[in-house]
């Protein structure tokens, strides 16, 4: 009979509490309706938009190739979690939507792989459109935490503005440790960001 209650508990989706159910069982012996499960502990929907730097000082140094391989492994992170995700580049072909937001996909993490690197930085732009996008995947009842993962070396005399939209905002730093400009962590605490350094 035990085996018969887990698998009834098993195929309601819920895990049994079993100091609980051995409580309300008592002496007698177990029956389904001693069941007590855990409680399912609901999480909030997330869209992690993250916005890929393949502008020309990103092909040095391998920082490309290292910035799409963390990007792929988000989305691959993503898609475990249930999470939607988005993906922007921006570089000398300007700003390009690879992903538009949508269930995060294990195979999505190949969109990458043609992504080719060069020009200039038009960081400012790639952020708008970005907000943008947020703001319409709010509108429209979509996740309601956006989180907004920015993978730049930081090399461009702009200064952009932050996205106002993203309720979690991430700049994960790819310039070089040796001789980093450090204009990725004056964004971060200019935005109330957090600061990773990518290749520490």
């Amino acid at each position: 009979m035990a085996s018969a209650a887990a698998h009834h508990a098993r195929q309601r989706g819920s895990a049994i509490a079993w100091l609980p159910t051995v409580v309300a069982k008592g002496p007698a012996p177990l029956q389904r309706e001693h069941l007590r499960r855990q409680p399912v502990a609901l999480r909030t929907g997330r869209l992690h938009c993250i916005v890929l730097d393949t502008s020309g000082s990103m092909r040095q140094r391998g920082r490309l190739a290292l910035a799409k391989g963390h990007a792929a492994f988000m989305i691959e992170q993503a898609a475990r979690q249930g999470d939607d995700v988005a993906l922007l580049s921006f570089g000398g072909q300007g700003v390009e939507l690879l992903l538009p937001p949508g269930r995060a996909r294990a195979a999505a993490s190949q969109r990458l792989r043609p992504v080719g690197g060069g020009g200039g930085t038009p960081l400012a732009a790639a952020l708008a459109q970005a907000d943008r996008l947020l703001q319409h995947s709010l509108r429209v009842g979509g996740p309601v935490e956006c989180w907004l993962w920015l993978l730049t070396d930081g090399r461009t005399l702009e200064q952009p503005q932050a996205p106002l939209a993203a309720q979690h905002l991430v700049i994960v730093d790819f310039d070089d440790p040796k001789k980093n400009l450090g204009r990725c962590a004056v964004w971060a605490a200019r935005w109330r960001a957090e600061h990773r350094l990518a290749l520490a």
